[in-house]
């Protein structure tokens, strides 16, 4: 692990716990060399295969999901921890699924769930990339149906 602040190797660990529901473990480190305090967390690492649509196979990597989620979410009243919450829901679904290889559209899917639940508008942003809208019909039928079946709690206004 390198330092944020000086990029040095050397640190030590001075607080270790379960975090996240006992789904990860947060570490403080400080750096030898500078001092700064900084923190980790370590995840299990999945065994899990994404199966993209071009056919390549590539490891389930939870921070693009996440990274996915932020842009989405960009500006909007989400919290990183309701993101983080979402990132372990579908990880946990997907691990519970015992599949070693999923398609990417299926996790396309569960994102774009999760986006419903949360928030209208960065469900209709991911939705437009996701989906690859060319019209401004196809972007102007995801407010409409959005808005349909608001749930109250992402409901488009």
């Amino acid at each position: 692990m390198k330092c944020p602040v000086c990029g040095s190797p050397k640190d030590k660990v001075i607080d270790s716990r379960s975090s996240k529901n006992g789904e990860a473990i947060r570490r403080r480190r400080e750096c030898l060399d500078c001092r700064h305090r900084y923190t980790t967390y370590e995840y299990i690492e999945s065994s899990l295969m994404v199966v993209k649509k071009d056919g390549r196979r590539e490891p389930f990597d939870r921070q693009k999901i996440l990274s996915g989620l932020k842009k989405a979410c960009e500006k909007r009243p989400i919290s990183v921890d309701q993101l983080e919450e979402a990132v372990r829901t579908i990880e946990n679904e997907l691990q519970a699924g015992g599949a070693v290889e999923i398609g990417s559209p299926v996790i396309g899917e569960m994102i774009m769930k999760a986006l419903y639940q949360l928030d209208g508008v960065a469900y209709v942003r991911f939705a437009s990339v996701y989906r690859s809208f060319r019209e401004v019909s196809e972007f102007a039928e995801a407010v409409k149906t959005f808005a349909e079946k608001g749930n109250g709690r992402g409901k488009a206004k």
